[in-house]
């Protein structure tokens, strides 16, 4: 029987299936890859009738004025974390620790593997940080160590199972996952002269919005009324801001803050095409709801995104920074409609792929494996 036949199936629906599940994470907001899919990881699972325990690792301050306080605040959040931790690794058959980068790796994911290890609670590190090839080069030596020592080391994308490789460190490719009951490709939209372009990425440096906007106003001396939203939050608005009011693109340029996830696939609902400026990146998530609402995507070729976009046939690949070549193929899929609506069921067909009927028996697969451990021992 083959594989994609099995895996569509009607899933395992007895929870007995499932070993007790501790998944440690961050949740909105902000909005974010990492914490839309702890989100709903935790949701789906919880649907599925598991015994899955969430420990936040951005829980709100308690009390509410202590996050006003600097350094102190740090201690504030630390401490209740480190209870949290202790008490739900005691019930948990499994740890599922989602892990970053940089302080994000000390402060949230470290501390978790090392109370796990004090409870003899087996820990699967589900590692997503796009910059981790800088980040292992230049941590402490006990950063990979403690990788090492975990019992799996899962990565949402190829990109970073060959980083893992490179530093010596096994690793399994469990790829994020989209929920397709939330987005529903509509039918391609006749824009005219205003084609709607989106951004869904936050507003920080790696992600280099501004490429995107310099790339929107050449898109504009092509379609002079169309129109630019950049969703999300972060330190580059007044900045993104000014960038706009000097290129003269107020009237067109919408920056919409942090959506809700609710609200997201109406967003994609009435967009003509997706830019993804980002200079580090992994697997994005912005591009899995792009495919799955029928939107194309003309992205730079950072980091993972090249195993996840096929050049060409699921989307359009550019460099890094060159805004003029993103404004060219986002200006050919705006021109070409055979060009965009190849590439529009190229992305729903590869959408289908990442969704959780098929993503969750590798999570069963590898939450059972790493559970026996506790039993063996």
């Amino acid at each position: 029987m083959s594989t994609l036949v099995d895996a569509a199936r009607p899933i395992l629906a007895d929870a007995d299936l499932w070993p007790a599940v501790c998944v440690v994470g961050p949740l909105p907001p902000p909005s974010g890859g990492m914490a839309n899919q702890c989100e709903q990881l935790v949701r789906l699972l919880r649907d599925e009738g598991v015994e899955a325990e969430l420990v936040c690792t951005n829980a709100s301050y308690r009390p509410a004025w202590a996050g006003r306080l600097p350094f102190l605040r740090a201690g504030f959040r630390l401490l209740p974390y480190l209870l949290r931790l202790w008490q739900a690794a005691g019930r948990a058959q499994v740890m599922h620790v989602l892990a970053n980068s940089g302080w994000s790796w000390h402060l949230c994911a470290a501390p978790a593997l090392l109370i796990a290890r004090l409870r003899g609670t087996p820990v699967i590190i589900n590692y997503r940080g796009g910059n981790a090839d800088a980040f292992f080069a230049s941590a402490p030596r006990h950063v990979l160590r403690m990788l090492a020592g975990a019992s799996l080391r899962v990565t949402p994308s190829k990109f970073l199972f060959r980083v893992f490789s490179r530093y010596g460190l096994s690793a399994e490719v469990v790829p994020n996952i989209i929920d397709l009951s939330r987005f529903v490709p509509g039918r391609a939209r006749m824009f005219g002269d205003a084609p709607h372009l989106v951004v869904t990425r936050n507003l920080e440096p790696i992600y280099d919005i501004p490429t995107a906007i310099r790339a929107f106003a050449r898109i504009r001396d092509g379609f002079r009324c169309a129109r630019l939203t950049i969703a999300g939050t972060g330190p580059e608005l007044s900045r993104l801001e000014a960038l706009v009011a000097d290129l003269g693109l107020q009237t067109a340029v919408s920056f919409t803050g942090r959506i809700a996830n609710a609200d997201i696939p109406a967003l994609y609902a009435s967009a003509d095409c997706l830019l993804n400026p980002s200079t580090v990146d992994n697997m994005p998530v912005s591009i899995l709801e792009a495919f799955a609402s029928g939107v194309p995507v003309v992205s730079t070729c950072a980091g993972g995104i090249p195993d996840l976009v096929e050049q060409g046939v699921s989307g359009l690949l550019v460099p890094v920074g060159d805004h003029a070549t993103m404004a060219t193929e986002a200006l050919r899929v705006l021109r070409d409609a055979g060009l965009a609506a190849a590439l529009r069921q190229a992305g729903l067909e590869q959408a289908h792929t990442y969704a959780w009927p098929r993503v969750r028996r590798q999570w069963l697969d590898a939450y059972r494996r790493v559970a026996a451990e506790r039993r063996e021992s």
